[in-house]
């Protein structure tokens, strides 16, 4: 019982954090990549504060056995930049510069009840769904052929 309450109150952290920092507001976002109009660098500092959480975060994991609520922790084990990696940021970029929004911000942003947030939720989890389904169709092995029996 503890443990959704607890995954629900670190959700309302980083939802409050993200609004806290205005990174729900798209324009926000866009105004951070557009360097020679209305550039505002305030993206940069929640970047680098999100990254030190993480660095911190990912430190105290090694210095102990195992998280409190898990019999291990989860960390990513892959090391290689793949394709499939650098298309997912590549996408993931795109339409971080078109909308304005990482599915992160998008999620918090759909406590405003604004249009925007909801498509681009929408949307994600369309790709979501899509990449699987073509990932799984990628990756599938093709069925053995049937073996005919003559008589």
């Amino acid at each position: 019982m503890i443990r959704p309450v607890l995954c629900y109150l670190f959700g309302l952290v980083f939802g409050a954090g993200m609004t806290i920092s205005g990174m729900i507001n798209p324009s926000k976002v866009l105004n951070f990549f557009d360097v020679t109009g209305t550039w505002d660098p305030s993206l940069a500092f929640v970047m680098g504060g999100a990254l030190l959480v993480t660095a911190t975060g990912y430190w105290l994991a090694r210095k102990r056995g195992a998280p409190l609520f898990d019999r291990s922790f989860h960390l990513p084990l892959a090391r290689v930049v793949d394709f499939p990696l650098v298309i997912g940021a590549a996408v993931f970029g795109i339409g971080w510069g078109i909308a304005g929004f990482c599915p992160g911000s998008a999620i918090a942003a759909l406590g405003l009840g604004r249009g925007e947030p909801i498509i681009f939720v929408s949307a994600m989890v369309v790709g979501l769904l899509g990449g699987s389904l073509l990932r799984a169709a990628l990756h599938s092995e093709s069925p053995a052929p049937e073996e005919k029996i003559s008589s």
